[in-house]
């Protein structure tokens, strides 16, 4: 078997002499993969997408890293590699690369759970590429034409190391408008795939991903440690999961024995998936769906006085850019307090961030004062961050946070 022609190059990458001002060397020497335009003080003329940069000391002469060239974005050089030792980007280095970062998965294939992320962007050394596996298919998503000319060496060991039978790419808006290349969003590149719902396992419960038209790469795998321990605080409990998609904390509550699960999402297919990814699983307790806006519908459950045991609130990133910031710190504190009223006697409120801009700090601290405000005596339980195959390497790297909220009365 052998991979479609599709991603062999169109363009076959030069070698960039780069230089930078004093402030872009100091965060390439600290390893910091983001290069932006402004720290550029000399480059060639004809540089394009997917040339190699190598990155020159601004004295001494002498190679301190190399990064990927993008014309596209402020962000103009992705680096692979920071320091002088000597390095070829080549092959033999991607394949090295993919190992590295299988090995760092490997405690979490040990249990029963056979869905993961290979690769998490530039937390392992591939800024703009991310590689994700459900069972036997692996979904490679493309965020930066930087890639086009070295997706042969890559998605080969990617395959071999994953040991999948069928390859699938998806593409970003940017890329799907792109000329630059003949892949389509959705292409199966190796193998076949006879249906677009796959199934698979994560911590001993099923679940389906649509891996061609799924948002992402078909399902949201970095919440998996916090489904599991929603999953095992849900025993005979009533159950609120908001912005639940396709029902992760849901399925995982269901499974673990909750007496009833409230689904609520703005997209009605996702709940139909959610209720599909139920009916994979032995469950005994009733599973019900609101579609509707979070917001309203959570005001429209206070008005009527109802309550949950478990109320997990887990909402897309309202801060996707750096002027939504402010906008995003009041919605998680609106959340928060919505969260406060729907929460039962003794109940656990969860309430999750993957807006990288909202730091870790900050969210918690929104919470405490939220929550405290209220008037109701409760506890912090828990904090979590990233899973194992979500690994942080620099400081904007780090996206997700969740606080567990025990209140005591």
């Amino acid at each position: 078997m052998s991979f479609s022609k599709k991603i062999k190059p169109n363009y076959q990458p030069k070698r960039l002499a780069v230089k930078l001002n004093s402030k872009g060397e100091q965060f390439v020497v600290k390893g910091h993969p983001w290069v932006f335009s402004n720290s550029i003080i000399k480059i060639n003329n004809d540089a394009k997408t997917g040339d190699l940069a190598i990155v020159f000391s601004k004295n001494k002469n002498r190679v301190i890293g190399l990064g990927l060239f993008d014309a596209n974005s402020p962000i103009r050089i992705k680096m692979l590699h920071s320091g002088t030792e000597k390095v070829e980007v080549n092959a033999v280095f991607f394949q090295k690369r993919i190992k590295d970062a299988f090995k760092k998965r490997h405690p979490l294939l040990k249990t029963n759970t056979n869905s993961y992320r290979l690769i998490f962007g530039e937390n392992d050394g591939f800024p703009g590429l991310i590689a994700d596996v459900y069972a036997s298919v692996l979904v490679v998503k493309i965020y930066s034409e930087i890639w086009l000319p070295y997706l042969e060496p890559i998605f080969e060991p990617l395959q071999q190391i994953s040991n999948a039978k069928t390859v699938v790419v998806r593409l970003s808006r940017s890329l799907e408008n792109s000329k630059s290349h003949q892949l389509k969003n959705g292409d199966v590149v190796y193998g076949s795939l006879e249906n677009e719902v796959i199934e698979f396992v994560e911590h001993g419960v099923n679940f389906s991903a649509n891996v061609i038209k799924g948002h992402k790469t078909g399902y949201f795998l970095d919440h998996r440690l916090n489904r599991r321990q929603v999953g095992e605080w849900s025993k005979e409990k009533t159950v609120l999961d908001v912005f639940s998609y396709t029902g992760g904390f849901s399925v995982h509550a269901l499974v673990n024995g909750a007496k009833e699960v409230t689904s609520l999402d703005i997209s009605k297919q996702a709940l139909e998936i959610a209720i599909e990814n139920g009916k994979l699983n032995f469950c005994a307790g009733k599973h019900k769906t609101i579609a509707g806006d979070a917001f309203s519908e959570l005001k429209n459950l206070i008005k009527n006085k109802i309550t949950f045991n478990v109320v997990i609130i887990d909402p897309p990133s309202f801060a996707k850019q750096a002027t939504e910031t402010n906008l995003a710190k009041k919605k998680y504190a609106q959340l928060a307090e919505f969260g406060a009223k729907l929460t039962a006697k003794n109940g656990l409120l969860v309430l999750a961030s993957c807006s990288s801009r909202v730091l870790a700090e900050s969210f918690f601290d929104i919470n405490y004062q939220v929550l405290h405000n209220q008037s109701r005596p409760f506890k912090i339980i828990l904090k979590t961050y990233h899973d194992i195959d979500h690994p942080i390497e620099f400081p904007e790297g780090a996206y997700l946070k969740s606080g567990y909220y025990r209140f005591l009365d």
